[in-house]
């Protein structure tokens, strides 16, 4: 099974997320498109500790810290839907978007179409600031009616019940997890939270 991480923004937590998945899981990890460094899968190869997991090479590579279609653009490259190819593997797979749903990868591709050409099941994270709710639902409402399958939401952040509950109430999606605001994030700290998981995955 493939599982496809988005968010409801840029810096949401995908990676942390990401890496909790890999260690629950034992699952292999794929960034398709990686725009500027560090790479978020040194990351991912750094805070997980189980042997199975495998980190595979990103489809693009680009240099610009940027929505992926401006930073393929500075580069002189073009973001090509059907030169993706979902890598090989025994294992689950991990694979971890570019921002949010409707970052753009070129002129008409979106980065939440790669899980549609991959049949991924929809991991979605969020981060609970204010305003959050309304972007938050955005993304489900987004989700829903273009018909994804969704496995659940992860609450990053902050813990705020309120917010939590009127989501989940709209959403109708299970809640899989629900990280704190953590100082510091450490193997340790990626191994907790993927014992939580684990008990909410089934």
């Amino acid at each position: 099974m493939n599982y496809f991480v988005t968010a409801i923004g840029t810096d949401s937590g995908k990676t942390l997320v990401s890496s909790i998945l890999c260690e629950a899981l034992k699952a292999d990890y794929w960034k398709p498109v990686q725009a500027g460094t560090p790479r978020d899968a040194d990351t991912v190869k750094s805070l997980i500790t189980n042997l199975y997991s495998k980190i595979h090479s990103e489809s693009y590579l680009l240099n610009t810290p940027a929505s992926p279609h401006a930073s393929a653009k500075i580069d002189g490259v073009e973001i090509d839907l059907k030169k993706f190819k979902i890598p090989k593997t025994k294992n689950d797979l991990i694979i971890e978007g570019a921002g949010g749903c409707l970052v753009p990868l070129n002129e008409t591709d979106f980065v939440i179409d790669l899980a549609k050409q991959f049949n991924s099941q929809i991991i979605l994270v969020s981060n609970l600031y204010l305003g959050s709710i309304n972007h938050t639902l955005l993304t489900v409402d987004f989700l829903k009616r273009n018909q994804f399958t969704i496995k659940g939401i992860i609450f990053n952040g902050e813990p705020n019940p309120e917010s939590e509950r009127i989501i989940l109430k709209h959403a109708q999606f299970k809640c899989l997890l629900r990280i704190a605001k953590e100082k510091q994030i450490t193997k340790k700290t990626v191994t907790q939270y993927s014992e939580l998981l684990k008990k909410n995955w089934s």
